[in-house]
């Protein structure tokens, strides 16, 4: 394993700064990929029973990326698993490659794979061995990454004819957060709808409880509607699902891509630490339904005089 083992000192919301360890690549058998799936893994360097959140990319990214959440959620406790998916600019695929019209189905194998592969990961890591709660796997992802990760949740894609494609859930995860969403497929403009025809989600089965994270000022030119195309998860699903609405905020959300990255057009560290507290405390809330973080959260942000988002939930 090379560039194999860092740690890093993450402060909690509270408390003294937790160690976090970071191993990559580290490399899960793809057969039929056309290359092995690398991903990275951040884990907190103590502790047990610790539940998993598998993060999908958006466009271009890899697993170097979105390190403010990472590295906060394996603070918290979760060990994070980051995938490299084809897409991504590290790998550099042209636009001929014949993979390129089914990369959003290779997005959501590689999701599975890593699901398949904790074994291996957990083998991989130093220190990891004998400590993932395998009964305790969320599924999170922005932009792209969150398409890839609602599949597992049970969302679908609409074929030409409006019906929905397959169901590519997955019993295994028990929950989601899905930051900038994109929304329902009617609403795509045609540049969209020529060169993503992938983008036509149905909603109508993602069941699975989610946190939906959306920026009030996150214009897309992929949609003829509003930002609030990227409130359709949350409005078209049925089961428990929360919505959480950033004020100001864009499709970057603050910043979560990364420190100081240049697609960030409306960084606010603010935002960002309210969208890892906010995610972290719903994750550990679906996971752990004893657990009273995300009730505490939600009555802080009703009770900010000055909120940076507003928050709201149903149960269907």
């Amino acid at each position: 394993m090379s560039d194999s083992n860092s740690t890093v000192n993450v402060r909690k919301s509270a408390g003294a700064p937790a160690t976090v360890i970071s191993a990559k690549p580290v490399v899960l058998s793809a057969p039929g990929r056309g290359e092995d799936l690398q991903v990275r893994v951040s884990a907190p360097a103590s502790g047990g029973d610790l539940p998993v959140i598998v993060f999908s990319h958006g466009f271009g990214w890899s697993m170097n990326g979105y390190a403010p959440l990472a590295d906060f959620w394996a603070a918290q406790g979760f060990v994070v698993v980051q995938p490299t998916h084809l897409d991504s600019r590290t790998l550099g695929l042209p636009a001929e490659d014949p993979r390129t019209p089914r990369i959003w189905r290779f997005r959501i194998e590689d999701l599975k794979r890593v699901l398949d592969g904790l074994d291996v990961l957990e083998a991989s890591v130093p220190g990891l061995g004998g400590r993932l709660d395998r009964s305790r796997i969320a599924v999170a992802g922005h932009s792209w990454g969150a398409q890839t990760a609602s599949a597992l949740l049970g969302a679908r894609v609409l074929g030409s004819d409006g019906v929905p494609g397959e169901d590519m859930s997955d019993l295994r995860v028990k929950a989601g957060v899905l930051l900038a969403m994109a929304g329902l497929g009617d609403d795509l403009t045609p540049f969209a709808s020529e060169n993503f025809p992938f983008m036509r989600p149905s909603f109508a089965d993602m069941a699975t409880p989610a946190l939906v994270v959306a920026g009030d000022h996150d214009q897309s030119h992929l949609t003829t509607r509003g930002p609030d195309w990227f409130t359709d998860a949350y409005t078209h699903s049925p089961g428990s699902k929360s919505l959480l609405t950033l004020f100001g905020a864009e499709h970057s959300l603050g910043g979560i891509p990364g420190y100081e990255v240049a697609e960030t057009t409306d960084e606010s560290p603010a935002r960002v630490a309210l969208i890892q507290q906010l995610t972290s405390a719903f994750l550990r809330g679906a996971l752990y339904p004893e657990d009273t973080g995300w009730k505490t959260a939600v009555a802080s942000l009703e009770e900010d005089p000055s909120p940076l988002g507003k928050l709201e939930s149903k149960v269907l």
